[in-house]
Parts: C-alpha cells; sequence; structure tokens
C-alpha cells in the first residue's frame, strides 16, 4: 500500500484483518483517517518484511503486539517515542535489518538517550537523525550506515561481527564503535570531521580490513600525522584504497612518509577537491608504493568557471599522467571528472 492518496481507516483495517494470516511483506505508506494501528492488526503473525512510512506508531505493547517471524523494519519520516522504537525492537525476536530514515523521534525531558538494543540485529540504516546520544547494542552486527546525521554521541556495544561501517555528511562529537572492528572488511568515510587519534584507536585492530575509503574527511588533530606508512601497517590485506588529496594550512592528508609498500592493493582511487602542482608527485609516490596495482580512478572537481591558471594546471596534470602510465602499462587507468 503505497503513497495512494487517503484511505478510510475501515477499509484499510478490513483488507489488513483479511490477509493478515498470510501475508509476509507489507509496505505501508498510505495516510488514513483515524490512524490505523498496524502493530495492533499485524501482529502475532507471520510477517517477515515491514516497511511504514508517513505515519505515527504509538503505544507499542511487545507483550501483545509481538512480531515472531519478522526479519526486516523499516521506519520513514515516521512519529514514534524513543520507547515506543526500543519495545518495538523487543517484539521482534528475529530482527536482521532495521532501517530508520528521518524519524520524528520523540524523547522525555527526562531522558536524553536513544537506547536500542536487538541481539540479532545484522544490517543497520540510520539516515536523517539528530539526537544527543545514541546507543546500539547488537551482538550480530555486520553492516552499519549512517548517513546525514547529527548526533553528540554515537555509540555502538556488541562482539567483533562489524565488516562493513559506512558513514558519510555525519556531525558527531563522540563516535565509539572499538568494541565491534576487529573484523571489520570494509570502512567508508566521506564528509566527515574527527580527530584522527580517537579515530585511530578505533580503526587500528581491523587488521582484516580489505577496502579503506577515506574522502572529504577532516582531521581535527591533523599535526599528529596520518600517512601511508600507518596504513600500510596496520592494514596488511588492504586490497582496495580510495583516497581524496587535501593541502591544509600547507600540510597534506596522507602524507609519502615512510617505505612501507601496499603490497595487496589492486584498486586505487584518488581524487582532488582543488588541483594544484603537488598532485601528480603525490599519484606518482602512491602508484611506486602499490606494486600489484591493477586499476587507478582518479576523480576530479572542475569548476565551470576555469581561470586560464586553472585550465593550465589540469593540462599539465593531464600530460604528466599520460607519461606516468607509460610506466605502467599493466595498469588501466580511469578518470571520473564533474
Amino acid at each position: 500500500m503505497d503513497d495512494a492518496g487517503e484511505f478510510t481507516a475501515s477499509t484499510v483495517i478490513a483488507w489488513l484483518m483479511y490477509t493478515r494470516e498470510t501475508l509476509r511483506r507489507l509496505f505501508y505508506n498510505v495516510p488514513t483517517s483515524p490512524n490505523v494501528n498496524i502493530l495492533a492488526i499485524c501482529g502475532r503473525q507471520k510477517l517477515e518484511i515491514l516497511a511504514v512510512a508517513h505515519n505515527s506508531v504509538t503505544g507499542v505493547e511487545p507483550n501483545f503486539q509481538r512480531f515472531p517471524c519478522l526479519k526486516s523494519l523499516s521506519l520513514s519520516h515516521v512519529s514514534i517515542s524513543a520507547l515506543d522504537l526500543s519495545l518495538l525492537l523487543t517484539a521482534c525476536p528475529k530482527l536482521e535489518s532495521l532501517e530508520l530514515v528521518d524519524p520524528e523521534i520523540a524523547i522525555s525531558d527526562a531522558q536524553v538517550t536513544v537506547e536500542l538494543s536487538s541481539p540479532t540485529l545484522k544490517n543497520i540504516y540510520v539516515e536523517a537523525i539528530s539526537l544527543d546520544k545514541f546507543i546500539l547494542e547488537t551482538d550480530s552486527i555486520e553492516h552499519l550506515h549512517l548517513r546525514d546525521c547529527a548526533l553528540e554521541v554515537f555509540e555502538l556495544i556488541g562482539k567483533g561481527t562489524l565488516k562493513y561501517f559506512k558513514i558519510d555528511d555525519v556531525s558527531v562529537i563522540h563516535l565509539d564503535i572499538a568494541e565491534t572492528v576487529d573484523n571489520l572488511e570494509v570502512i567508508d568515510v566521506s564528509s566527515f570531521t574527527i580527530i584522527w587519534t580517537k579515530f585511530y584507536q578505533m580503526i587500528s585492530r581491523s587488521s582484516k580490513l580489505r577496502k579503506l575509503r577515506l574522502w572529504d574527511v577532516t582531521f581535527d588533530d591533523y599535526d599528529e600525522g596520518i600517512d601511508l606508512e600507518t596504513i600500510a601497517v596496520c592494514f596488511p590485506q588492504l586490497n582496495h584504497l580510495s583516497l581524496c588529496y587535501e593541502l591544509r594550512d600547507g600540510l597534506m592528508h596522507y602524507g609519502l612518509q615512510g617505505s612501507s609498500n601496499l603490497e595487496n592493493v589492486t584498486v586505487l582511487e584518488l581524487g582532488w577537491t582543488v588541483i594544484n602542482d603537488f598532485f601528480s608527485h603525490w599519484v606518482e609516490e602512491l602508484l611506486k608504493r602499490c606494486p600489484n596495482l591493477k586499476k587507478i580512478i582518479i576523480f576530479g572537481v572542475i569548476s565551470e568557471a576555469k581561470s586560464h591558471e586553472e585550465c593550465q594546471i589540469l593540462a599539465k596534470f593531464t600530460s604528466s599522467i599520460v607519461r606516468l602510465m607509460r610506466k605502467y602499462m599493466h595498469v588501466e587507468v580511469q578518470f571520473e571528472y564533474e
């Protein structure tokens, strides 16, 4: 049932009552007058996938509105209290996937923390949430993606089962996923600001990491140093590396210090926000440090109103890359400009 105009509550209730005993999937995005309590009607049935959008969820009673078969829950633009959200997860003993997109979470004056717990959750996607403190507790987490969120504190508690961690366009003062990173295989971070030492403490135990992407990331304590040596030593199994070149206050992110090679890296993605003469040198040095490279993708941002100087720099860079790649004929080259 998807955004088909407003239905009467009696019509929706009649349809749900007729189908609920055999219903496996329900995508509910339709306003009714008055509001229909989906949980009360579909609880204790065989529902496996439930997606609710642009509605309100109230008065959750896990003892009565229990979903014994539900594996996937999506709440998009839904109004729900922090307590009801917590109780709803408790009512889903087999839940594996949770998606929260721009929910309106009501928090009481005495409650400043949203704390969710589910021992079976494997995949979590959170988008457009603004909270003071958000705590997730699960012993089965494998995939976590935070997008476009504003959080004072985010904490993930559980066993070291996390394999995929992605965070983009998120503002968070305190991020803690340290308990879950021992088996991380993918870290993808973009449009994010964090203190490097804290971030390093979290991910340095991820010796099984295979893909690392740091794109448009600002480290507040950059003077502590972020270099290829650290990446090579901490992540010996890394085979896919993505870095965005940035020069700030005369210092360069992802410096070339050290001599350790990235032996297993076969795919290299490099980009810039502002191109300058040093970018070509940076690319060349990275190529030298990846002896088994098979593919390099170069991303660039080109302004619409290009000055003569910018055109000259871009032309010079293109010529230098053409000359450079003659030394690496076995490496596939791809350019992505926007």
